[in-house]
């Protein structure tokens, strides 16, 4: 008998399920980072560096949870990169993480980083919070150090990546975390938000920087302009016709560019551009909208909020 030819019905099942595996494989593959370490070594900070980096983060997820946690999370289309937090709160159950992230590693990518310190410092740091050591307070805290190096020796040893917070500082640490697992294609990790504002509605609180533009021409004593604003093309245009404006508008969106990787080196994962004019509708609202097309030409992740600007 002569195998049957396959339907125009089949084939055209079988081309969609092609292009939901391509769909699949072209999908990032998800990524989970195991932070642990000594208590008081910086394992708080390092996880908002990882928050900030866009990872989806968990502090003291219980150990016997993580596989379930690693299988959503290289099933979920939403969630790329994850980053928990494990340590000596956990108690005995501690004891089982080893096998865990071995088992993990075997359908997941999976990193984990020990933090530590020197004795000396750590007290330093007990001392300075006033925080009980998370072994109990029946003992000294050197004591509880001690005992809590040895416990989590074993899982020290298996860790890719062995950090000594001794000589960092809090920014410090975070912006090692950040140069270290940044992604290189997006160097510009930062979100950069431009706003405009009405100087007689008062300076957005949140501002990082501030530009007064009403040294411009005010198009709100042209009367066609004034129930309109800044983005609307004739009025953008009338406001770009004076040289003061394509000059500030070049010099700022310079300075800018050289000013953000400063940030981002700072630990800086997002800016507040404000423009300031008299009413913030129009003036602002056009310098808001060039500069951030500039900065996007840049390759910066740009918002644009018009505070005061109708509509």
């Amino acid at each position: 008998m002569l195998p049957r030819k396959p339907t125009g019905k089949t084939g055209q099942g079988e081309r969609k399920a092609g292009r939901g595996r391509a769909a699949r494989d072209r999908r990032p593959r998800a990524e989970l980072v195991i932070i642990t370490g000594m208590s008081g070594s910086g394992k708080a900070s390092v996880l908002k560096a990882f928050e900030d980096l866009g990872y989806y983060c968990v502090d003291n997820l219980p150990v016997g949870l993580i596989p379930q946690f690693a299988e959503l999370a290289g099933q979920s289309s939403e969630i790329e990169r994850t980053a928990l937090v494990v340590d000596v709160r956990e108690g005995t159950q501690l004891e089982a993480l080893p096998e865990i992230v071995k088992s993990v590693r075997r359908f997941l990518p999976t990193k984990m980083i020990f933090l530590e310190a020197a004795d000396s410092v750590l007290l330093r740091r007990f001392s300075e919070t006033r925080r009980p050591h998370p072994l109990g307070t029946n003992t000294t805290v050197k004591a509880s150090l001690a005992a809590e190096r040895q416990h989590l020796r074993r899982i020290r040893a298996m860790a890719d990546l062995v950090i000594d917070t001794s000589k960092f500082n809090v920014h410090e640490l975070r912006s090692h975390i950040t140069e270290r697992f940044q992604k290189q294609e997006s160097g510009n990790n930062i979100l950069v938000s431009c706003v405009s504002f009405g100087f007689k509605h008062g300076v957005p609180e949140d501002a990082d920087l501030v530009f007064d533009v009403r040294f411009l021409p005010n198009p709100h004593f042209v009367p066609e302009f004034r129930p309109l604003t800044g983005r609307d093309p004739k009025v953008a245009k009338y406001i770009r016709s004076f040289p003061q404006t394509k000059e500030f508008i070049s010099r700022i969106s310079k300075l800018l560019v050289y000013l953000l990787p400063h940030y981002i080196r700072e630990g800086k994962s997002y800016l507040t551009i404000s423009f300031g004019c008299t009413g913030g509708q129009h003036r602002s609202v056009m310098i808001a909208e060039d500069v951030s097309k500039r900065l996007r030409t840049a390759g910066y992740r740009v918002k644009v909020v018009h505070r005061d600007s109708p509509g």
